[in-house]
């Protein structure tokens, strides 16, 4: 993180149809919020209009995937803000999981072998013809370098992606030897504000972590 870094309100998306069965999304997966994660949306909606205020000034950004989108847009609802005014960014996109995108988590588990790491949940080893977490750092990197300092802005993104976010600006454990800090993992719906290189949560969701709810 630089000085000049914004304030930012950091929000993991809610629960979809994909998190519920179980299946890998990745960063393509244009997957609908479930009727649970509309109901995680609409608290994160209420709980940054108790922050914000109504029609806050404030810069809107969202991954360009379908399940960010769709949280953003119930959230601007809350906040009367336009749909149109948020700004969709690929370099927000959740990590690229390659050949596991679609896919049933205990099939890639039956045909490979163990994924994520019990107690960091974090993928073990890079995704086939996937990303991995430095991958994800550069590209939020050179998204953070754009931002205008004076405008705070409020972020959709997701479960990894904002994992490597929070730890390039507020710090994290590197999952391995000369890889990137990466922050604790948050529920689904969670919300941060992050100021000074300091966060906190304004908001705590009611989604899984991991266990039902993968593909991040």
């Amino acid at each position: 993180m630089t000085p000049t870094t914004p304030t930012l309100y950091l929000a993991r998306h809610a629960e979809t149809v994909f998190n519920a069965a179980a299946r890998m999304q990745g960063h393509m997966g244009h997957t609908p919020l479930t009727r649970n994660g509309i109901r995680q949306a609409d608290d994160m909606g209420r709980a940054l209009r108790a922050s914000l205020g109504p029609k806050p000034d404030i810069d809107l950004w969202a991954s360009r995937s379908g399940r960010t989108m769709q949280t953003a847009a119930i959230i601007a609802e809350h906040l009367e803000r336009d749909f149109f005014d948020i700004r969709a960014d690929d370099r927000l996109l959740e990590i690229d999981v390659g050949d596991w995108e679609g896919r049933l988590y205990h099939d890639i588990v039956a045909e490979s072998g163990p994924l994520i790491c019990p107690d960091r949940r974090v993928f073990l080893r890079k995704p086939p013809n996937g990303e991995w977490y430095p991958d994800i750092e550069r590209r939020l990197q050179n998204w953070l370098a754009g931002l205008d300092p004076a405008r705070p802005a409020l972020v959709i993104s997701h479960g990894i992606t904002a994992r490597v976010l929070r730890g390039a600006l507020v710090g994290g454990t590197p999952f391995e030897e000369g890889c990137v800090p990466l922050a604790k993992d948050a529920p689904q719906g969670t919300v941060f504000r992050i100021e000074g290189g300091r966060e906190e949560p304004i908001h705590v969701g009611h989604g899984s972590v991991d266990g039902k709810a993968k593909g991040f």
